[in-house]
């Protein structure tokens, strides 16, 4: 008996030591409108947990009481006191000099690296805009780097549409990442219940006999085209003065329209426009009416200024109205950007956008014309809309983005998404990330963090390193390196509506490739970084020509694409324009 009351007391001892409370609430914004992905940190834990799609959490904690400090971009951090099994109700105030808001944005970052140490990179002028080129950067100092994986492509079209306008390029319009995205470079379905595939090559540098390139190619997971929930679509339209020309409005009228004959009956479509009138051109109409949605696309007339900022607020609202939980909520922005009235600084913007980001509702930009087109500004929006870009120069760009590319342009498969790779010091000296070259002002700010981009349904990214290798590397005893990996890979992301950070582990092989007999879509994306190098008028670019990058596309290009003979086309063209520079 004695020893049943002392097991009994034990028992009491140890359930009150380990004993949990269950802290709960929601978190809403000042009209009432449920706030997700909000960072919870439990100060007793140190844990970090977020909020719901509802706004609603959770929390075990071993105490009673407990305290948190709640964040989210855009808005005020609170500090709360939390008790158990009372429900909090939680309100955070937006913050227009919240020092979340200000951060700037980085799409490639070095582990460890300070702004010092790489400074002198836009020392002498060197740099183009507000561009900053990546460098080459010791592995054994820094062997991590990172960048953001994108689905964005517009830089590609837009320098399309410069050369077929014989015209030279603004070095800083080029961004090589986003003509690599551009193409297509084969297709691997990832394994079942993995959202990613990927693969490697080492090879050759083309360019540089000193190097070695490495060619990452990542393929993302197809959504099932007969399981795609509901779409609640909302086009934001400018119809301002500026779009009267007909690359711009009536382009997009093309666009759309062939868009529409896409959609199926359970998608919803709004038409949201900006210029001489600010408000809902359409109500929210089933993709079951086509002819009503048609005729809407249709009857828009330009005129009147560029209030982009109200035009952006009000499509929010009515995304906000129609919201389908579990479905997929977008706006749609198409625009030349040359926002007028109003808020219209990339900052001004930026904010406005930070504030909707939360919400579930994912930004598409679309960029048109010429001459007062805002690149940069439309860039910012969609990064910060956490969403992607295009630039439409031609019908065919549009059927390419709006059609032909739908399910990569409005299904998302990962959110935040980006690539760490840790490189082996023992083979690899040095490595220089070719593209995804950051802003001048975003390198310089000591609060500029990696951001992840979006990732739509079977979307291929390759991303390229220059390389330059170690004795061990290219000695002909190869028994140490062959037991060696070159680098380990951890693409980190999120599933769609859900906070849960993901990783996928990937080990990049020591295995050694001839340029020759790499499959042909890398040779020829080599042949894409070359031409890139010359409109950027790279340092990197001192040994490549014109002629060499002819060379290279004419061995890999495949007959049957499109894309890759009408991009030997445009280097045969460029090739004369920027001839004709040297002559005078």
């Amino acid at each position: 008996m004695k020893a049943i009351c002392t097991i009994l007391l034990c028992l009491l001892c140890t359930s009150s030591v380990f004993s949990q409370y269950y802290l709960r609430g929601e978190i809403k914004d000042e009209i009432n409108t449920p706030l997700p992905n909000a960072k919870i940190l439990l100060h007793s834990s140190k844990y970090l947990f977020y909020s719901g799609n509802s706004g609603g959490f959770g929390i075990l904690s071993a105490n009673p009481t407990d305290s948190v400090t709640i964040s989210l971009d855009g808005y005020q951090e609170v500090r709360v006191k939390l008790v158990n099994a009372k429900y909090e109700y939680i309100t955070l105030k937006p913050s227009q000099a919240a020092g979340n808001l200000r951060k700037t944005r980085l799409i490639s970052v070095t582990k460890d690296m300070r702004w010092e140490e790489r400074h002198n990179w836009s020392v002498g002028g060197e740099t183009y805009s507000n561009l900053l080129e990546n460098e080459f950067i010791p592995a054994k100092k820094f062997p991590e780097t990172g960048f953001a994986i994108s689905t964005d492509k517009a830089s590609y079209s837009n320098i399309r549409r410069f050369i077929n306008m014989n015209s030279s390029v603004p070095p800083d319009a080029v961004r090589i990442e986003e003509m690599l995205n551009y193409f297509n470079f084969g297709y691997t379905s990832p394994k079942k219940d993995s959202t990613f595939h990927f693969d490697s090559y080492l090879a050759p540098c083309p360019w540089n006999a000193e190097s070695q390139l490495l060619f990452l190619k990542v393929c993302a997971a197809k959504v099932n085209l007969d399981t795609i929930p509901p779409s609640n679509l909302v086009f934001l339209i400018d119809i301002s003065g500026s779009m009267d020309m007909p690359n711009r409005l009536p382009l997009l009228k093309s666009g759309f329209k062939l868009m529409v004959n896409n959609l199926r009956d359970k998608d919803t479509v709004s038409i949201v426009v900006y210029g001489s009138t600010v408000g809902v051109w359409l109500q929210p109409t089933s993709g079951a009416e086509k002819e009503k949605i048609l005729k809407s696309i249709e009857d828009l007339t330009p005129g009147g200024a560029t209030a982009g900022a109200s035009g952006i607020k009000a499509a929010y609202q009515v995304a906000k109205s129609q919201f389908i939980t579990g479905g997929n909520n977008r706006v749609i922005l198409a625009t030349d950007g040359d926002f007028n009235v109003g808020q219209t600084t990339e900052d001004e913007l930026e904010r406005i956008i930070s504030l909707h980001r939360q919400s579930g509702i994912y930004l598409t930009c679309l960029g048109v014309g010429m001459g007062n087109y805002k690149d940069s500004k439309l860039e910012v929006l969609a990064k910060k809309g956490n969403g992607n870009f295009a630039y439409l120069d031609d019908e065919k760009e549009a059927e390419k983005v709006l059609v032909k590319e739908l399910t990569q342009t409005l299904y998302t498969v990962a959110d935040d998404a980006y690539l760490s790779i840790r490189f082996n010091p023992a083979l690899v000296k040095d490595y220089r990330l070719i593209g995804f070259d950051n802003k001048l002002n975003a390198v310089a700010d000591s609060l500029s963090e990696l951001e992840g981009g979006e990732v739509g349904s079977g979307h291929t990214l390759m991303a390229m390193f220059e390389v330059t290798p170690t004795f061990s590397n290219t000695s002909t005893d190869h028994s140490f390196a062959s037991r060696e990996s070159l680098a380990n890979i951890n693409i980190n992301y999120r599933s769609p509506k859900d906070s849960l950070k993901l990783h996928s582990l990937f080990t990049v092989p020591f295995v050694f490739t001839e340029f020759n007999d790499l499959p042909a879509c890398h040779r020829f994306a080599a042949a894409v970084v070359e031409f890139a190098s010359l409109l950027k008028k790279s340092k990197f670019s001192k040994e490549i020509s014109w002629n060499d990058v002819i060379i290279l596309t004419n061995d890999a290009i495949n007959p049957n694409d499109y894309m890759q003979k009408e991009f030997l086309g445009l280097v045969e063209k460029a090739k004369k324009i920027y001839g004709r520079q040297k002559k005078r």
